[in-house]
C-alpha cells in the first residue's frame, strides 16, 4: 500500500470523528463571538482597573484564538483544526494566570473579571480536541483561576463562599464538557467499528475471492480438461474435441491473468454442456452437430451454465426414474441459438402423477429455462421413453 492509499484509508477511518470535531469547533467559535458582544461593558470596566496591556492582549488572544478555531473547521486538514483547538483551549488559563501578574491590587465591583463568565467555553474547545483527562484538568484549572480572581477583586464587597463558587462552576461546566467528550468518543467508537467492519469485509471478500478462484480452477479442470480426456478416450480425435482441447489450454493460460469470461465461444459452450452431461452419466452418448460450419459466435456464459444445469437435471431424472437402457444428448449450435435434445428409452412418466414436492422438472428444468430470455423447454414422455428439448435464441 502506498502513502496516498494509507492517507486515504486514515481519512476514511476517522470520518465521523472529524465531522464531530468540525461541528463542535464551529459551535465554540460562534460562542466566542456571542460572548465578546455580550461582555463589551465588562471588558471596558476591566480595562480601567487593570494595567493597560492585559485587557487588549487578553481580548485579542483569547477571543482571537476562539475565532480562529471556528474558522479552521473549514480547513481540509483535521490536524490543523486540532492545533487551532489546542491553542484556543490553552490561551484561556494562560491569560487567566497572567491576570495575577498584571493586577496591582485594585478592587472593583462584585461582577468580577470578564473571563469568569465563560471558562466552560474554553473547556469545550479542550474537550473537542483533547482526551478526557487533559480536558477535565484544563476545566478545573480554568475554573479555579477565574473564581480565585473574582474572590480577590470583590474586596471590600461582600463575598460568597469561594469553595461553593468553584464547585458550582465546576458542576455547570462539567455537564457540557462531559457531553462533548461523550459525543467525540461515540464518533471514535463509530469510526473504529466502521474500520473493523471494513477490515472484516475485506478479509471475507478476499476469502470469497480465493474460494471463487479455487472453484473456477476446479471447474476448469473438470469441465474442460477431464471432459476432453474422457471424450478422447471414448470417441477418439474429432475436430470438435481438438477445438475443445485448445480452448482448455487457453483457459489454463488465462488463470494467471485473473480474468473471468462473460461469454463462451462455441467450443467452450460445448465443453460446458459435455461436462454437465458426463458428470451425471459418464457413458452418455453425446453428439454434436458437426454438419454446421465452424462457429465464431460468442454465447452468454450465464446462459450456457443455466442450460448445462437444466441438461444435467434432465439426465439425472432419467437415471433415477426412467429405468432406461440408453440415453443420448444431441447438441446443435447455430449463430445466436442452441438446441439440446435429451432422449432415453425408459418407461416415461405422466406429468399429472408427479407429486407437488417433486420440483426437478418444474423448477430445475422448465423454471430455469423460462427464466432465460429466449429460453424454452419442452418435455414429451410416453411408455416408449422421454424426450427433453432445451432451446435458446438470442
Amino acid at each position: 500500500m502506498n502513502n496516498d492509499q494509507q492517507v486515504s484509508k486514515t481519512d476514511a477511518a476517522h470520518h465521523s470523528t472529524d465531522r464531530l470535531i468540525r461541528i463542535f469547533g464551529r459551535f465554540v467559535g460562534t460562542g466566542y463571538l456571542i460572548y465578546l458582544l455580550l461582555l463589551i461593558p465588562n471588558i471596558a470596566r476591566s480595562s480601567e482597573v487593570v494595567p493597560g496591556w492585559w485587557t487588549p492582549v487578553t481580548v485579542a488572544v483569547v477571543f482571537g484564538s476562539g475565532f480562529a478555531f471556528g474558522a479552521m473547521t473549514f480547513h481540509p486538514s483535521i490536524a490543523a483544526i486540532r492545533i487551532a483547538g489546542s491553542i484556543a483551549a490553552s490561551t484561556f488559563p494562560i491569560m487567566a494566570a497572567l491576570w495575577w501578574v498584571a493586577w496591582d491590587g485594585t478592587t472593583f465591583d462584585q461582577a468580577g473579571t470578564f473571563l469568569s463568565v465563560f471558562p466552560g467555553l474554553a473547556a469545550l474547545a479542550a474537550a473537542t480536541v483533547w482526551h478526557p483527562v487533559p480536558a477535565f484538568v484544563h476545566m478545573t484549572v480554568s475554573v479555579v483561576l477565574v473564581q480565585l480572581t473574582n474572590h480577590a477583586v470583590r474586596e471590600p464587597f461582600p463575598r460568597s463562599n469561594i469553595v461553593a463558587e468553584i464547585f458550582f462552576a465546576m458542576m455547570f461546566c462539567t455537564v457540557f464538557v462531559a457531553a462533548t467528550l461523550a459525543a467525540v468518543r461515540t464518533g471514535r467508537i463509530l469510526d473504529a467499528t466502521i474500520s473493523t467492519t471494513h477490515d472484516d469485509a475485506a478479509r471475507a471478500a478476499a476469502a470469497t475471492a480465493r474460494e471463487v478462484e479455487r472453484e473456477r480452477f476446479d471447474a476448469l479442470i473438470h469441465d474442460e480438461v477431464m471432459s476432453s480426456l474422457l471424450a478422447v478416450a471414448r470417441h477418439g480425435r474429432t475436430p470438435s474435441l481438438a477445438r475443445q482441447a485448445r480452448s482448455a489450454l487457453t483457459h489454463l493460460d488465462e488463470l494467471t491473468t485473473g480474468t473471468v469470461s462473460e461469454t463462451f465461444s462455441a467450443d467452450e459452450a460445448l465443453a460446458q454442456l459435455r461436462s454437465a452431461a458426463t458428470t451425471v452419466d459418464e457413458s452418455i452418448e453425446f453428439t454434436v452437430n458437426e454438419g454446421a460450419p465452424e462457429l465464431t459466435e460468442a454465447y452468454p456464459a450465464d446462459t450456457v451454465r443455466a442450460i448445462a444445469a437444466a441438461l444435467a437435471e434432465a439426465l439425472r431424472n432419467s437415471r433415477i426414474h426412467a429405468r432406461a437402457s440408453h440415453r443420448s444428448v444431441v447438441v446443435e449450435l447455430a449463430p445466436s441459438s442452441m438446441h439440446i435434445t435429451v432422449q432415453d428409452d425408459g418407461i416415461g412418466f405422466d406429468r399429472r402423477s408427479v407429486p407437488p414436492h417433486r420440483l426437478g422438472v418444474a423448477v430445475s428444468i422448465e423454471g430455469r429455462m423460462r427464466q432465460l430470455e429466449g429460453g424454452s423447454a419442452e418435455i414429451e414422455s410416453s411408455a416408449a421413453g422421454t424426450i427433453v428439448r432445451l432451446g435458446w435464441k438470442r
